[in-house]
């Protein structure tokens, strides 16, 4: 189909290599300072991570710097001259590509049709599609990708995807690379490959630019770090650094990044499952005849690179999500089909994924998100009449139980911070006895001082006689919290292990490889899945 050109322009691009800079960046969005006069110095040759929890104003920062928002104040330089950029394009073609956290592809398309977006060029109108395919074989060549150009981006393995969109940066030829949260929806097998990869850029000569709040990559790939709170830089470390140095300065405090719990007290089964599934709004199977008990006293991980079904569990077991076939059983009793009102009068606790969207009302006071759900019953209410003394003590109460920092318990929970509103919402569910405590996703966007809390409260109440099941993506979190491990792929558990299984192992078993086998792989240092990049599983192997 003949398509308007128009090529990226690179013919303004200073020469040399002295670096970029930037000097007293500020953006603002309303009262809000997202960064506060932020100085940063890019040096080719070099991988400089930028280090800080959600909402310290890294991702905001680069977004700047690739022209997806404009400064309030201070100013870009590229080997000593300043530049501006009003849009990513511009800042293409000064050499900056930028690989996000979410990808920015066409699944229906190839992975030659996506390189040509926002680039076509060809002649007589017609996209130069040979051309795109030469650029993908030779860049993939050159850094081991191994992507077929004419594979459907829809049909490749979650990692091979993040290497399309590294390709499309290195496409541009760029010079400075910005990875934004990079390995959120990876394997550990897929995180290796990708520093791998982002050290033979740097060798090359490329700039990169690590943006992540994962201590532990930051040690493994820096050479330079920069830490932001709160929007501001406060300071910068080595890679030499311990992860509780690096937590401190990220927090502004000495943190503990251990859980100090006892092995479990394991009473009888609270929560069966028995040959679940579950369909998503496709008409696919999310959850494929799943089977998983968990007792009182235990806290079983849901590990899993995220899509692989985990939300769709936890939201069935609640009663969100309609159960296709199969039964959930709790304390005995068939909950199958139950409305999430219902559920959670049976005594169930839920701790959302998405808490902004589906854990609090933002415009609502701390106070009333904390009784959310039993507004309507005694002590808070007295017939039609909600009791607004009891409502106020319970916050007062549970405001000073979970440390919740905020004005008064009148501010509404909008106004909060990340981790506040997370304890908002675990203070509420905790408020009251449970059979079962389902926390999807409980540390996601919260600070490390939080995490902390958070994490003993969840052990506490495991250690109350609750069933605990918590869905995380984070090995490190489902390392320290689990007394059991399932590891869901596509929808079904490829096995249940001990915390004590390594990293390696779990991450073969996030890309579908049963336990046993990921065990003895792991043990032989053998960790590659045999996944081809053409979207194809090889000979008894799922793509990952």
């Amino acid at each position: 189909m003949p398509v308007e050109t128009e090529p990226v322009e690179t013919k303004d691009r200073p020469p040399g290599s002295g670096g970029l800079q930037l000097r007293g960046i500020t953006k603002r969005f309303g009262s809000l300072t997202a960064t506060d006069a932020v100085d940063l110095d890019i040096r080719p040759g070099e991988i400089h991570c930028l280090l800080g929890e959600n909402g310290a104003g890294k991702s905001t920062l680069m977004n700047v710097l690739y022209g997806l928002l404009q400064p309030d104040d201070g100013q870009i330089l590229i080997d000593g001259a300043p530049r501006h950029f009003s849009n990513p394009k511009q800042a293409m073609a000064a050499g900056i590509g930028m690989v996000h956290q979410h990808f920015m592809l066409v699944e229906v398309f190839s992975v030659a049709e996506n390189l040509v977006l926002g680039r076509e060029h060809g002649v007589a109108g017609l996209l130069d599609m040979a051309s795109a395919r030469r650029t993908v074989q030779v860049l993939s060549d050159r850094y081991n990708f191994q992507v077929d150009p004419d594979a459907l981006v829809e049909q490749l393995p979650v990692g091979v995807q993040q290497r399309v969109e590294i390709l499309k940066a290195l496409a541009n030829d760029a010079t400075y690379l910005i990875f934004d949260e990079p390995t959120a929806v990876l394997t550990p097998q897929e995180i290796d490959e990708l520093m791998a990869v982002m050290r033979s850029l740097r060798d090359e000569g490329k700039a990169i630019v690590f943006i992540t709040h994962k201590l532990r990559e930051v040690r493994a790939i820096a050479d330079r770090i920069t830490v932001m709170r709160r929007g501001r830089v406060v300071g910068h470390a080595q890679p030499t650094d311990s992860e509780s140095q690096l937590a401190e300065m990220m927090v502004g405090r000495a943190v503990s990044l251990t859980v100090d719990k006892q092995p479990p007290r394991k009473g009888d089964v609270r929560l069966v499952i028995e040959g679940v599934s579950v369909a998503s709004p496709n008409g696919a199977l999310a959850v494929d005849d799943l089977d998983l008990e968990v007792a009182g006293g235990e806290i079983v991980c849901i590990a899993g690179v995220q899509g692989n079904g985990q939300t769709e569990l936890a939201e069935a077991l609640l009663g969100i999500t309609p159960v296709s076939r199969g039964r959930v059983l709790l304390d005995g009793r068939d909950i199958t089909g139950l409305n999430p009102k219902q559920t959670i009068d049976s005594g169930i606790g839920f701790v959302p994924e998405d808490r902004q969207h589906d854990g609090f009302v933002g415009t609502f006071t701390v106070a009333e998100n904390l009784v959310l759900n039993h507004f309507d019953e005694k002590p808070f209410a007295r017939g039609m009449a909600l009791n607004l003394g009891a409502i106020r003590q319970n916050a007062e109460d549970r405001v000073g139980e979970f440390d919740i920092r905020t004005q008064s318990i009148d501010t509404p929970v909008s106004s909060l911070s990340g981790g506040n509103q997370q304890k908002v919402v675990l203070a509420r569910e905790l408020s009251r006895p449970l059979s079962l405590l389902i926390a999807n996703q409980p540390t996601r966007g919260v600070d490390v001082g939080a995490i902390e809390f958070l994490h003993t409260r969840l052990v506490q109440e495991r250690d109350r006689g609750t069933a605990v099941v918590i869905v995380s993506t984070e090995l490190d979190e489902v390392a320290a919290l689990a007394d059991r491990i399932a590891v869901m792929y596509r929808g079904a558990i490829v096995g249940i292990v001990g915390p004590e299984t390594s990293r390696e192992a779990l991450g073969l078993m996030m890309a579908g490889v049963p336990a046993e086998e990921a065990k003895a792989m792991a043990a032989t240092g053998s960790t590659s899945t045999g996944t081809p990049t053409d979207g194809q599983p090889s000979e008894g192997r799922p793509p990952s």
